[in-house]
């Protein structure tokens, strides 16, 4: 079963036809993975195609430097450079045309429009604009919008929230662990950020927006409606945020989206949990086609009401498939442990290290605060889930601050490569 079947359904299948019929015979990546891409391509040929990896993409630039040759067009038609954040390896390099690059905004102008974003916001951008896509192409939508954009990069946390209040800021982006950060700095100067302009933020970069406790924190220190955002680099935006809870949705306009086990590769269905796969229907130049994700999301469709036939991420991305921890019998994600810990340190920092001991996963958190707050986390933990962590209290600042993704989970397990 193929996520094909949707409001957009009929939509979907001509732009993906339209697609292979722009890169077929012309893009050698492609070419050679799919062998000759008919345009008549139904639902069930579809879900015959085979899936995408990172590390196939990876290899291919391996072996065609320095950018692969998932390339449809001479490389002088390509404008823009970026790269994904390395965090598990070497980066990515991709690709995009001027026409492409204007589809990321197109993508972006979608996630605005569903926080309320108009040419009247002042939208600021609280990172640093490194070749990591970021939010690159939000600000380029912002532009396309009509809207005044503001650029935080190079300034520290302090000179940031300066800048917010000096303009009158009225939308803050940022990765939702940054926001906090600046919450964090914000009270120790004193200010109260539910009385500033801000109205509104805007996250991505890693999850944290649609985690309920991480939330909440957002939404109370800022004073602000807080809205969600998935995408990658690879791939592009293809996640909206809901502002009314913890969900995404996918912009199928845009995307097909599947959702398959991610040891069988069968396909799900709706209401069960599994691995994202995305396809991108606009970017041509640089396609991405039936690209496994890695990302773990709950698919609904939506059964009647405004939103009928649009798909729902209950609880917007819930995590890394490999990041997932058997403890006991009991399988527990990041995201999990995340909003259980939020819940009691509040904008105190934490780090989760995951270990292997004889044999058995286990878990240890690092948490700024005294030991009465380490015990509170412990025993939420014990509660909530009904496994044994061993926490433990560090000194307040010890532990590093994120501008971009941050880095929160460890896994130390073996065989993992994490350190």
């Amino acid at each position: 079963m193929s996520y094909i079947y949707g409001i957009h359904a009929s939509a979907q299948l001509d732009r993906l036809r339209s697609l292979f019929e722009e890169i077929n015979g012309v893009n050698p990546f492609q070419s050679t993975r799919l062998g000759n891409l008919k345009n008549e391509i139904d639902n069930e040929s579809f879900i015959e195609l085979p899936l995408l990896t990172k590390r196939e993409l990876m290899r291919d630039q391996v072996n065609n430097p320095p950018f692969g040759s998932n390339l449809t067009y001479p490389l002088d038609y390509y404008s823009h450079y970026h790269q994904t954040s390395g965090t598990t390896g070497e980066p990515l390099r991709v690709l995009d045309t001027p026409i492409t690059w204007d589809w990321w905004g197109r993508c972006w102008l979608e996630v605005l429009q569903a926080a309320g974003v108009t040419k009247s916001d002042r939208v600021f951008f609280a990172f640093s604009f490194a070749p990591f896509i970021g939010f690159w192409s939000a600000y380029h939508a912002v532009s396309m919008l009509g809207a005044m954009a503001i650029s935080g990069s190079g300034a520290n946390s302090s000179r940031r929230l300066e800048m917010i209040e000096a303009t009158e800021a009225t939308v803050l982006l940022s990765t939702p662990t940054y926001a906090l950060h600046l919450a964090e700095i914000a009270s120790q100067k004193g200010i109260d950020l539910t009385q500033s302009t801000i109205t509104k933020t805007i996250h991505a970069g890693e999850l944290g927006a649609s985690i309920p406790m991480t939330r909440q924190r957002i939404e109370q220190t800022w004073g602000a409606k807080v809205l969600d955002h998935a995408g990658a680099t690879e791939v592009g935006a293809f996640g909206i945020g809901d502002t009314e809870g913890c969900n995404l949705y996918v912009n199928e306009e845009e995307f097909i989206a599947e959702v398959i086990d991610h040891k069988s590769f069968v396909p799900i269905e709706s209401g069960s949990t599994g691995e994202l796969v995305i396809t991108n229907l606009g970017r041509g130049a640089w396609p991405i086609i039936r690209y496994r994700t890695g990302d773990l999301v709950h698919p609904i469709r939506i059964p009647s009401g405004p939103m009928e036939g649009k798909l729902l991420l209950k609880g917007g991305i819930l995590g890394r498939v490999d990041d997932m921890v058997t403890i006991r019998g009991v399988n527990i994600y990041p995201a999990t442990l995340e909003n259980i810990i939020r819940s009691v340190v509040g904008l105190c920092e934490f780090r989760i290290v995951v270990s292997t001991f004889a044999e058995m996963d286990e878990i240890g958190i690092e948490v700024e605060g005294d030991q009465m707050t380490s015990q509170a986390v412990a025993q939420n933990i014990s509660d909530k889930i009904g496994v044994r962590a061993e926490v433990t209290s560090v000194e307040k600042g010890t532990l590093p601050r994120w501008e971009g993704k941050a880095r929160i989970f460890f896994d130390r397990r073996v065989g993992r490569c994490d350190t």
